[in-house]
């Protein structure tokens, strides 16, 4: 993915390493002239970009990358907030437009999103039916509805454990031997029930729907993707 952002505090000190914690391979850039030419020795599957650039204008950058490469991704990241502006940035070709400040999650939740709506089709269940889904590296949660949720690496640990066995009881003690990694630290239980729920929470927000999680109480939780 390429970052094209001229603040260098913000691309290097915020958005790259948040959205490294998401998962996403991030090559930083300043200015147009540098995406052209590493466009010129490759390509890219997203690219986050601003539209006040040193060297260019990020409307007309969008409608050329979207003319040239239909196939890539592109949120517009600015600090322009007005309505002709997003407008003018989504019928130049951006498939989703953002504005700063952004919320990491936000930010990679709608990468998530784009990159899934170009490159996979729709999940079902056994009846037909729109189904949850999990990202295959597991960095992304989404509805049936496509919508998606960022996860954060603790969230990504305990809902591809639960994935992993869809359908069928996981134990606590497992969910709390993969919180605790490869270093198998001891992990207080309360801190695995405040984590699902504010996963809880975070899906209902940002999805609309309530997370298909059922607790058995004394037991474990249990994760069925087809919902109820």
């Amino acid at each position: 993915m390429a970052l094209l952002e001229d603040d260098d505090v913000l691309r290097d000190r915020v958005l790259l390493p948040g959205l490294a914690r998401h998962g996403f391979e991030v090559v930083p850039m300043r200015t147009a002239a540098q995406l052209q030419a590493a466009l010129a020795q490759g390509s890219f599957d997203l690219i986050v970009l601003d539209i006040g650039l040193p060297d260019g204008d990020g409307f007309s950058l969008t409608r050329e990358l979207q003319a040239g490469r239909p196939g890539m991704g592109i949120v517009i990241l600015s600090g322009r907030d007005t309505s002709p502006d997003r407008v003018r940035g989504l019928s130049q070709g951006a498939d989703a437009y953002l504005t700063k400040p952004v919320e990491i999650e936000m930010l990679a939740a709608t990468l998530f999103s784009v990159a899934r709506r170009l490159s996979r089709p729709a999940v079902t269940s056994d009846h037909g039916t729109p189904a949850w889904q999990l990202q295959d590296d597991g960095w992304c949660l989404f509805s049936p509805q496509g919508k998606a949720v960022a996860l954060t690496q603790s969230e990504r640990r305990v809902l591809l454990c639960l994935w992993r066995t869809r359908g069928k009881l996981v134990s606590r003690e497992s969910l709390l031997a993969t919180l605790g990694g490869e270093l198998g630290l001891e992990i207080d239980p309360h801190r695995l029930d405040a984590l699902l729920h504010r996963l809880r929470q975070k899906v209902q927000e940002r999805a609309g729907l309530a997370l298909p999680l059922t607790a058995v109480r004394g037991a474990g939780y249990l994760f069925n993707p087809q919902g109820p």
